[in-house]
């Protein structure tokens, strides 16, 4: 039996503005499996960064049950939830979040810095095969301003990979880059989740995005409108392959 990565029973997150309570997410359940490629799609207030936010354990639900492999996150502490945080997820995010005066490697190994179970030449043998898994070896020592944005975001993912995360929470990651690089980014995310099994949820507006994912989960005024498998997954790489050579 597929292991469950993640499970939700009847989870909801109010917020008082004013006198008005808004339910972001309006008693929702689902469930993630190991090695499964879930895109979260909404419009604007749908709902899906609230729910990203609480998936991350970055915020806590105001009712229902989060199990993340096999943890009841629901009721931690914040002190609990960001250890939870570094040794179950990772983190991908639209603008990248680099620190601009650190090289590539060095921003990779961020998170091996809060875990102390691992030396620094662990730390960067780690790294170095985190970069080498999305295929930026021969720029590891180069600063995000001498990347380009399909680079930068390349390292982003090598550092959500190198504490071997259940799980690899994506916020509209292509959202920055153009048709060409996005599609480069997306072949690497299905290579991740193909070939090496990563379980991944991406959160995205765009259609042709999610049409790579194997899952789609539809979020409308906070509730779960369509939770669908896609019968047509698209290859990034087949999409590339056919788009015209750039030529100078």
């Amino acid at each position: 039996m597929d292991s469950v990565i993640v499970d939700i029973k009847n989870l909801k997150r109010d917020f008082t503005i004013g006198e008005e309570t808004v339910k972001a997410l309006n008693d929702i359940s689902f469930d993630i499996k190991k090695g499964e490629f879930v895109t979260i799609m909404g419009s604007s207030g749908s709902g899906k960064t609230t729910l990203l936010n609480i998936l991350g354990c970055l915020e806590k639900p105001t009712q229902g049950v989060y199990l993340l492999d096999g943890i009841n996150v629901s009721s931690l502490s914040n002190n609990e939830l960001a250890g939870i945080r570094n040794k179950k997820l990772g983190f991908v995010f639209q603008s990248y979040n680099l620190l601009s005066r650190t090289s590539a490697i060095e921003n990779v190994e961020l998170p091996l810095l809060y875990n102390n179970t691992f030396s620094a030449k662990e730390r960067k043998e780690k790294a170095i095969a985190a970069l080498e898994a999305v295929k930026l070896s021969d720029r590891m020592y180069h600063l995000p301003s001498q990347l380009s944005g399909g680079q930068q975001q390349r390292v982003a993912i090598a550092r959500a990979l190198i504490n071997d995360p259940v799980m690899i929470l994506a916020d509209e990651a292509t959202g920055n880059l153009d048709s060409r690089t996005s599609y480069e980014i997306m072949m690497l995310i299905q290579d991740l989740n193909t070939d090496h099994g990563k379980t991944i949820v991406f959160v995205t507006h765009e259609p042709d995005i999610a049409a790579f994912s194997k899952r789609t989960i539809r979020l409308k005024d906070g509730k779960i409108i369509q939770d669908a498998l896609n019968q047509n997954i698209n290859s990034a790489k087949a999409v590339l392959e056919a788009l015209p050579v750039l030529t100078e």
